[in-house]
């Protein structure tokens, strides 16, 4: 996935740029806790998926590598107690909490970018048959109500810490349902053109 890079550039500052990943593992450490890669991975499978994507265990790595290099992480071993080889383990330093304060305040807003497979089958639903059009709006329903509710649920912690993944969980949950509620409605739209041609 190529990401646009966001960072000396765009701040005239002496800051690395970073590929947005790298700015949202590092926004994952600002929360405070030392986290190992396989935290993060599933700290961004438990909030990150849902608005923008869940990086895979090679990407937090090569994240982490990288925002090491750039002083922006420190990183440890730390005994395992199953006698496995040692883990590492990242905290946010100082000038990655700047850095990353800095790129939330100051990062251009840009318009989300729309891949969506669904809509693009529904374009070229006149080389498909109606039934199978149906089958497609259907799962695509069924994952969206999925995904609402697993937003809604991890998005009912109560930590603290949590206050503002949990409205972007809430932002989700809304999404979701509303992508249903498109299904939905696409769904009404074919019947209603399948009744028009008879």
């Amino acid at each position: 996935m190529t990401e646009k890079r966001a960072g000396a550039a765009n701040t005239g500052e002496a800051r690395p740029a970073l590929p947005v990943t790298g700015w949202a593992v590092l926004g994952l450490l600002s929360y405070g806790d030392e986290l190992s890669g396989y935290d993060l991975k599933k700290w961004s499978d438990r909030s990150l998926r849902f608005f923008y994507w869940s990086p895979s265990f090679s990407q937090i790595y090569g994240e982490l590598k990288r925002l090491e290099k750039a002083g922006y992480v420190s990183a440890r071993k730390v005994a395992q107690e199953t006698g496995n080889r040692d883990k590492r383990v990242y905290v946010i330093t100082d000038e990655g909490m700047a850095a990353v304060r800095h790129w939330a305040r100051e990062a251009p807003v840009e318009p989300p970018v729309l891949k969506h497979g669904v809509m693009l089958r529904l374009w070229l639903g006149h080389l498909l048959e109606a039934d199978r059009m149906r089958e497609v709006l259907g799962r695509h329903r069924a994952y969206a109500e999925t995904m609402r509710q697993r937003a809604e649920v991890d998005g009912a912690r109560a930590e603290e810490a949590w206050a503002y993944p949990s409205l972007v969980l809430k932002w989700s949950q809304r999404y979701y349902a509303a992508e249903r509620d498109l299904a939905d409605a696409m769904l009404a739209d074919l019947d209603e053109r399948d009744r028009r041609c008879r």
